[in-house]
């Protein structure tokens, strides 16, 4: 990329940054068209946004696409291509490749569908989201928290939690089916024309949304839809579901949206079920998404879950990890033991802290303990499972018990209790030789520890 040649002098990156200024917040009808918006290609393309563009699809490693391409032969490739990809940018004529179909296993069951573009479609995409980005941002609502800047899933929890604080204590729970599997092309483009009238932005934009999906050697046409896996997708989601932001906001609701996870805070059942016959009217009539009836509910905040938290029905609520959450938690951990048979105890350990450290981050805001302290024995009770497996013979489990300070007639009587290994890992002569402290030392995670390290550095 350090080759890549300079741009037009239109696409200065002065002028990209220009581009976000004065944008006005979606409305239902059409928008005027800043003049700067006519020339967008030549700011997609300029020499600083696409280092930009380019560090960032570095940084994000992520998969091969259909051409098989790594990220580390993006660079001899853009120094021998870029000059064609640009003429083929800045004429219109530039054609994506397919998505290559990947499916991941939801956290509830059945596969989510994900499309990897290939790497240089990613780089494109990534440019043509650091020029749209700035034009849009300043118009979405401050109830929207999911791929923006500066926003989390945390600070959508906190207010979610603000809500039902002040007497909003019953939630329209809105599951939009397959979000990103059935966002029409004809409605999504409608709303971004609003903002953008350069012709060879919007023609981009279309041919990466209708990009066949190549699933077993076979590419398929697209009609609906923008794949999860690029990095235009987030955007355009943000800037479909903005339109429901709006009439909420029109209609006076309370809301918290995270992508296309939304929930609305009303303060009665029959009010919850007006804006949910309503909304869902919304959403299915004006834009063209499915509202799934058996996943969407009005009910307590405290019976449902959001971005994996629920709380309690107090009148200050406290936040808690959801159950599903702690499912999703403990399937990993059985996962990590599947494959760690065989591998010493430390290795297990150090696979197991991989997990529970990026999960306590999330959850670090949790305030009800009692699950991170059940969580912790569950996970030490494993590992001495693990350890009772692997001794195999009584008659080495009755001399590792000794070793670990157990009587002698105790380990062997211990040893032949004909219980199996789970019976044995939750046993007291288990629980004696392998303390929590024996944990300690090896290095594993305590949850418990680490959330009071959290509240403690708040």
């Amino acid at each position: 990329m350090a080759e890549m040649p300079e741009s037009h002098p239109e696409g200065s990156g002065r002028k990209s940054r220009e581009y976000g200024k004065g944008a006005s917040s979606g409305t239902a009808r059409r928008e005027t068209v800043r003049p700067e918006t006519e020339q967008l290609m030549e700011a997609v393309v300029a020499r600083e946004n696409m280092l930009r563009a380019y560090e960032q699809v570095m940084s994000n490693k992520g998969a091969a696409g259909v051409d098989g391409m790594t990220v580390e032969e993006l660079k001899p490739h853009l120094q021998e291509h870029w000059e064609r990809i640009k003429e083929e940018l800045l004429n219109g004529t530039y054609q994506p490749q397919p998505v290559r179909c990947v499916e991941i296993p939801k956290p509830q069951g059945g596969m989510r569908q994900l499309g990897i573009p290939p790497v240089v479609d990613r780089l494109i995409q990534q440019a043509l989201h650091q020029v749209l980005s700035p034009i849009f941002e300043p118009g979405f609502s401050e109830s929207s928290y999911g791929f923006r800047p500066g926003r989390s899933a945390h600070q959508a929890v906190q207010q979610a939690r603000a809500y039902v604080a002040e007497g909003r204590r019953w939630v329209v729970d809105l599951d939009l089916e397959k979000f990103f599997d059935r966002v029409n092309h004809d409605v999504l483009m409608s709303r971004v024309a609003r903002k953008v009238s350069d012709k060879r932005v919007l023609g981009l934009i279309r041919r990466y949304l209708q990009a066949g999906m190549m699933v077993g050697g076979v590419v398929s046409p697209r009609t609906e839809g923008t794949p999860q896996g690029g990095p235009l997708s987030p955007l355009m989601s943000n800037v479909l579901l903005d339109e429901l932001d709006k009439e909420l906001e029109r209609r006076g609701h309370k809301f918290c949206r995270y992508a296309d996870d939304s929930n609305i805070y009303v303060r009665s059942r029959q009010a919850g079920e007006r804006v949910m016959a309503s909304i869902t009217e919304f959403l299915e009539k004006r834009l063209r998404l499915k509202v799934n009836r058996e996943k969407s509910a009005v009910a307590r905040p405290w019976e449902r879950k959001f971005l994996g938290y629920s709380m309690t029905w107090h009148k200050q609520p406290r936040l808690k990890v959801a159950k599903t959450s702690v499912e999703r938690l403990k399937a990993k951990v059985r996962a990590i033991f599947r494959e760690g048979r065989g591998r010493s105890l430390r290795q297990v350990i150090e696979e197991l802290n991989k997990l529970l450290k990026g999960w306590m981050q999330y959850f670090r805001l949790a305030e009800v303990k009692g699950v991170f302290e059940e969580l912790d024995g569950w996970i030490r009770r494993k590992l001495r499972c693990l350890i009772w497996r692997q001794w195999k013979r009584n008659k080495t489990r009755a001399r590792e018990l000794i070793k670990r300070g157990l009587e002698k007639l105790r380990a062997w009587k211990s040893t032949g209790n004909g219980r199996g290994p789970w019976w044995n890992a939750g046993a007291s002569h288990m629980n004696e030789a392998f303390p929590k402290s024996f944990f300690d030392r090896l290095g594993l995670v305590s949850l418990l520890d680490q959330l009071r390290r959290f509240q403690f550095s708040t």
